[in-house]
């Protein structure tokens, strides 16, 4: 692993590919992780493996670490993702010069070998756990207890506090208030959301469930977890600290 500034840089030996307009656009044995950020990473391909048109869009993208990047349109299937391929020609991380970034959101679909990923790269230091467990958990806002089971399923993801999902039976469903936000993650699939309405105050988004996780991810199927940074958790009758984190 290369680590270039605030730029992470890793070889992948998964075959990717990636799709538009149901046309291939590139097909690599040879991915390059890029951490832009660091939470996870990004794919970087070579330019021998894209398959689909590149056209300068007459663009450009800086980045203090990784220099100025010229933006492509990405041509494939007849359909047109404007802006949606950088390639770092002159970077000072040499390693970049010859790959090509797509823009994750904007093809219609990626692969790592035959598997459909989401949202974005699955970061490979990144290792989710799903544990059955009898200790009893508590929830309360604002002193009231809104959920409460011993049989709940713990999380333990990589660089996150421990999430308790509960079983819906275990949950004050009359507390509860459909919200339109959605969020997606590449581990889990796309969550829903509910807010609390407790002593006339109500607790927007802190209650989350997947209606169709996904396989990696099937034991927290049934269940809804509560966001420990905004909410009173206790396990065995001990209160557990509230982490501060992104989601605080």
């Amino acid at each position: 692993m290369n680590t270039r500034g605030r730029v992470k840089l890793e070889p992948g030996t998964r075959r990717v590919r990636v799709y538009l307009g149901g046309v291939l656009v590139a097909d690599t044995l040879a991915p390059m992780y890029v951490w832009e950020i660091p939470y996870y990473p990004w794919y970087y391909i070579p330019r021998a493996d894209v398959k689909a048109e590149l056209v300068a869009s007459g663009g450009t993208e800086h980045s203090p670490s990784r220099g100025d990047a010229t933006l492509y349109t990405v041509k494939a299937g007849g359909k047109e993702a404007v802006a949606a391929a950088k390639i770092y020609a002159d970077s000072p991380i040499e390693e970049l010069r010859d790959l090509v970034s797509f823009d994750f959101k904007a093809m219609d679909a990626w692969f790592e070998e035959d598997e459909e990923i989401y949202v974005h790269p699955r970061n490979p230091y990144t290792r989710l756990d799903i544990l059955p467990s009898s200790r009893n958990v508590r929830v309360e806002i604002d002193g009231v207890t809104v959920a409460e089971s011993a049989n709940a399923r713990m999380l333990f993801e990589t660089g996150l506090p421990t999430r308790y999902y509960l079983p819906k039976t275990a949950v004050r469903l009359d507390l509860l208030e459909p919200s339109d936000t959605r969020s997606a993650c590449p581990y889990k699939g796309e969550a829903s959301y509910y807010s609390v309405r407790v002593n006339g105050t109500v607790h927007e988004d802190v209650v989350w469930y997947y209606d169709t996780p996904l396989p990696e991810s099937e034991r927290i199927a049934g269940t809804m977890a509560f966001y420990n940074e905004k909410v009173d958790i206790f396990v065995d009758g001990v209160e557990q600290p509230r982490p501060s984190t992104q989601f605080s």
